[in-house]
């Protein structure tokens, strides 16, 4: 057996020697080099790469919330391609293991696998930093443009624009169910459970919650996965760092400091204004749906919508529409449409504010307590998390899980369907229909941008309002 040697500076090969390991698959040292046997070499040069700084971390964080445009799936997709594919930060195996733990938590995922991977890489403060970078862009720019529909989306022109967006909106979810059921779903019992959960959702109004579970419970009956993939910095052979290893004190202190920002932040909203003002019941409504609402944003959304539009009567249902093709617009997690529905809500309902000042504040107050709990469930969970690498079992529930999730997606492609589609008793509209399909067809066909998709459709509403 031959050997390669490497120099412990410069990483570069050197020359091919006789083995003085002859027979063993581990490292050898000497004089100042690692003998890796030759068989091993593609699995051991991940450890010869750099391992990210602290500043190079953020600035990819800081980037990827200016850039993850495309709803849930695209953000996952670019975390992929730029720490799995090109970067080699993290593998294959590593990202799949976070991105199903993150699919079964309550809340968006996406932003909870950029905590997750921030937090693997440089432990809690790369993990604040990675999730705060990625919805803070947005925020600012979502702020502003719900200022802009308040404030002038009355305007004939301006409604003409959302009229075509509403359309691109559904576009985008029928897209999304398909396309992640492209992924999720590779047999006949990810199948069925993909349409029981729809089944469900949409004509039994089974909630969220029991639909998960019940998947969860499947999955672990009888599943089995197995995987394989790229290696990476933090990979599946390497041992687990220290600061991934569960204590309890380091669980007590999570749980303190989280509870602390979540229920403080409450109960000073009470204190200013009051149990019964708009605020109060904002951040009461977001703390209950962190909690309750799984599969991600397309699954969230349908319980927003229901909550914010009769439930509490924040916004109408076409407003809601206009929020999610906002949303989508802008980058960072589609959920950022709480942003929104808070800024609308407090802009209408908040009494003794300015409108500007009682929407920004609404919008803050939704963001707030959607997110902040998702640093509560990364921070104490992923450590148990990644002590379970390797378990079959939990694998296929996580698996079945995500499965279940496609159904609930469908769910909210019907109901944005029958708003669009058939705005009034009987009626039919053939025009928002055409652009739909356009839509569908750039995103699935021609795997056009979904940025250049919403632009479009919103010109072609546009031209459509012009006769």
């Amino acid at each position: 057996m031959y050997t390669v040697q490497y120099n412990l500076i410069d990483v570069r090969v050197f020359k091919l020697t006789p083995s003085p390991l002859e027979g063993e698959a581990g490292w050898g040292e000497g004089k100042g080099w690692i003998v890796v046997p030759l068989y091993n070499i593609e699995r051991r040069m991940a450890d010869f790469r750099a391992f990210p700084t602290f500043r190079e971390a953020f600035l990819f964080w800081l980037k990827l919330g200016f850039i993850s445009f495309g709803g849930p799936a695209g953000q996952i997709a670019i975390m992929h391609e730029e720490l799995v594919e090109r970067r080699k930060w993290i593998s294959e195996e590593r990202f799949l293991h976070a991105l199903n733990y993150c699919m079964v938590l309550p809340g968006p995922e996406a932003q909870q696998l950029a905590i997750y991977i921030g937090w693997l890489l440089h432990r809690t403060w790369g993990g604040i930093v990675a999730g705060s970078l990625f919805v803070i862009p947005s925020f600012f720019i979502l702020t502003g443009l719900s200022w802009t529909y308040m404030a002038y989306g009355s305007l004939p022109a301006v409604s003409a624009l959302f009229y075509g967006l509403k359309a691109a909106v559904l576009a985008i979810v029928a897209s999304a169910a398909i396309r992640i059921g492209r992924k999720a779903i590779r047999n006949s019992v990810l199948a069925a459970v993909a349409v029981a959960a729809f089944v469900g959702i949409q004509f039994f109004h089974v909630a969220f919650p029991v639909i998960i579970i019940s998947a969860g419970v499947l999955g672990l009956a009888g599943g089995k996965e197995h995987g394989g993939g790229t290696s990476g910095l933090i990979s599946d052979d390497q041992p687990a760092p220290e600061h991934t290893r569960p204590t309890p004190a380091r669980t007590l202190a999570v749980l303190a400091v989280c509870l602390s920002l979540w229920i403080g932040a409450l109960a000073a909203l009470g204190l200013w204004r009051g149990t019964g003002d708009v605020f109060h019941d904002q951040g009461k409504f977001f703390s209950k749906a962190a909690m309750v609402t799984f599969g991600g944003a397309y699954a969230v959304l349908p319980y927003i919508a229901q909550a914010g539009v009769e439930t509490y009567g924040w916004l109408k249902p076409d407003q809601m529409i206009d929020g999610l093709g906002l949303a989508e617009t802008t980058p960072g997690p589609l959920i950022m449409v709480v942003t929104f529905v808070g800024y609308v809500g407090g802009w209408t309902k908040a009494a003794g504010l300015p409108p500007e000042c009682a929407g920004f504040l609404g919008g803050l107050v939704a963001t707030y307590f959607t997110f902040l709990p998702c640093f509560l469930w990364i921070f104490l969970g992923a450590p148990y998390i990644e002590q379970t690498r390797g378990n079959l079992r939990l694998a296929a529930a996580l698996s079945t899980i995500t499965a279940a999730v496609v159904g609930v997606i469908l769910n909210l492609a019907v109901y944005f369907g029958a708003h669009v589609l058939f705005p009034g008793p009987g009626r039919f509209d053939w025009a928002a229909a055409v652009i739909a399909g356009a839509a569908f067809a750039g995103l699935w066909k021609f795997k056009w941008n979904v940025v250049w998709v919403i632009l479009g459709s919103a010109a072609a509403g546009w031209g459509a309002g012009l006769f």
